[in-house]
């Protein structure tokens, strides 16, 4: 099994950690970045600025409520752009809104999921993420880390 690059982007530290470790634990996760808002998401993915020698993710976990740009805005952002539109996107957030909904996948987000409140639950979430998309989907090829 190859190990991939996440990008989480997610302000609230509580479940930054929770991701992180829960994937860490795992030890199949190469990489795990961390964007703090939609606009450090989106620099993170241009490789502006501090993330110019970055390597391009293989995943992006994306969370709908966000400073700066909301995950809509980068994710609309993702799948407007030649070279990233084939990164896989899923929305992880504590929205269980229609509007929210229908608006990530009007987008082309590759799923959205709701977070559970109960650590345990949400552990089970991030274990399944895992299981699905690093252990049984098979991702695009990366070719997105030389330099723009």
């Amino acid at each position: 099994m190859t190990p991939i690059h996440i990008l989480l982007v997610e302000d609230n530290e509580g479940d930054i950690f929770l991701v992180t470790e829960a994937l860490e634990e795992r030890k199949i996760v190469n990489k795990i970045s961390v964007a703090k808002d939609g606009k450090e998401a989106i620099d993170f993915l241009d490789k502006k600025g501090k993330y110019e020698n970055t390597l391009m993710p293989d995943l992006v976990l994306l969370d709908v409520n966000l400073p700066k740009k909301n995950g809509h805005e980068v994710l609309e952002y993702i799948k407007s752009k030649e070279n990233l539109k084939q990164l896989p996107v899923i929305m992880l957030t504590t929205s269980s809104s229609e509007k929210d909904i229908l608006r990530a996948y009007k987008n082309h987000a590759n799923c959205f999921i709701t977070k559970p409140v109960d650590v345990d639950n949400f552990l089970k979430v991030v274990f399944s993420i895992e299981n699905f998309w690093i252990n049984i989907v098979t991702l695009p090829a990366n070719n997105s880390n030389d330099k723009r």
